[in-house]
This record gives structure tokens, C-alpha cells and sequence, in this order.
């Protein structure tokens, strides 16, 4: 059954939206809206926070996650919604300074976890995005 916008996307795992394929701010904004509780905040600040960094930002939903990147530069973050936390993927955060916290079973990988009722150091996000847009990002899709 197609999905139609006077209907709430189905939370899978976790409670991470599902929602279609899509390129544009459009299911990007379906998705942050569809986040459970204290998690759309941290969704539309994360968004909002990229979009000042980075003007003209690419954005894209694949495999019910929002992925953010650079025209002609690839794919450089991607969000994912867990049961505890908002994972920020850095799809080229091994070259990132200071590296993100989290490690990966991917080289370039890394990670950083929002939990609730937890600050994240915005200055520090901004200067991983800002960095991640500038680097060579991957080509996922």
C-alpha cells in the first residue's frame, strides 16, 4: 500500500521512521517529522545546523534513513533513529578533527550518538560538518 501524507509513517526497530525512497528536503522533512518523541528535535536541529553549515546541501532518504552530502562530492552524513539514541553517521569521519567517538567496522566510518536529555557540543558538530562537506564523500546510491 502506498503511502499517503494524512497517514503516519510505520515506526520499524528502534522506532526509525520507514519512509519511501526519496531525493529532496521533502522526505527528509517526512522523516524528521515522523521521529518518535525527544528524537525529532534532535532531528530538525541536526537538519537545520546542516543546512547553515552547508547552503545548497543535497539531501536524500535511502534505506529509511536521511543521508546528507555535496553535488558532484558524494555522501558525507547520514542519520538513523535507535530505541536510546539518534546515531550521526560520518561517512568520511576518519578524517575528521577531532574523530567522532564512535568507531565502525568501516574504515571511514565514524559515529556520533545523541541520547536524550543529552547536549551535543554544537560548535564541535558544526566544525565535523563543515569539514565532512569539504572532504570527498562516497557515492552510495
Amino acid at each position: 500500500m502506498a503511502h499517503r501524507p494524512s497517514e503516519k509513517p510505520r515506526l520499524l526497530s528502534g522506532g526509525n521512521p520507514q519512509i519511501p525512497k526519496g531525493d529532496g528536503d521533502g522526505p527528509v522533512q517526512a522523516y524528521i517529522d515522523a521521529m518518535p518523541g525527544w528524537k525529532r528535535d534532535v532531528g530538525r536541529h541536526l537538519d537545520g545546523l546542516i543546512v547553515r553549515t552547508v547552503p545548497g546541501v543535497r539531501k536524500a532518504v535511502r534505506w529509511n534513513s536521511p543521508f546528507y552530502g555535496v553535488e558532484g562530492n558524494g555522501w558525507f552524513l547520514g542519520l538513523h533513529c535507535f530505541t536510546k539514541y539518534v546515531k550521526v553517521t560520518w561517512l568520511n569521519g576518519s578524517s575528521l578533527d577531532p574523530l567522532p567517538p564512535g568507531d565502525s567496522k568501516h574504515e571511514r566510518v565514524r559515529y556520533l550518538d545523541i541520547h536524550e536529555d543529552e547536549e551535543f557540543d554544537e560548535e564541535l558538530v558544526e566544525s565535523w560538518i563543515r569539514q565532512a562537506a569539504d572532504l570527498p564523500g562516497d557515492e552510495l546510491f
